[in-house]
């Protein structure tokens, strides 16, 4: 028999193998039409960090004139993955909403996963 401790171990390093693939459009519920739509999906980035943010502003503040780095600096990084998040949006009224999916390292949208499928009978060393 195995144990569910193994068993854990064993789904938790398979989730990192397969390559993720997300066709470009998805037909899914829209809030604000209240009925499925087809929605176009992108992948989320981070916009870009604002200097008027009052943290940013405090950091600055607490930064200048003499005496070092004055926060912590987190240096103990563990997790080498993301959680991808979808950015869906409906094709009718256009509103946005997001979705995380799991972690994984390679992650594509909407293109053939196979590589190299040029030739069905061999690769390069044939």
């Amino acid at each position: 028999a195995v144990s569910s401790g193994s068993l854990l171990l064993h789904r938790w390093s398979t989730c990192y193998r397969k390559m993720v693939n997300i066709p470009k459009t998805r037909n899914t519920y829209c809030r604000k039409c209240k009925k499925h739509t087809p929605h176009k999906v992108s992948q989320y980035k981070t916009g870009k960090a604002s200097l008027s943010a009052q943290g940013k502003r405090r950091y600055d503040k607490k930064q200048a004139g003499f005496g070092g780095q004055t926060k912590p600096v987190f240096h103990k990084k563990a997790k080498t993955t993301k959680k991808i998040v979808l950015k869906f949006e409906c094709s009718k009224c256009k509103a946005k909403r997001m979705k995380p999916i799991k972690r994984t390292k390679h992650f594509e949208l909407g293109t053939d996963s196979k590589k190299g499928s040029k030739n069905e009978y061999g690769g390069k060393y044939r």
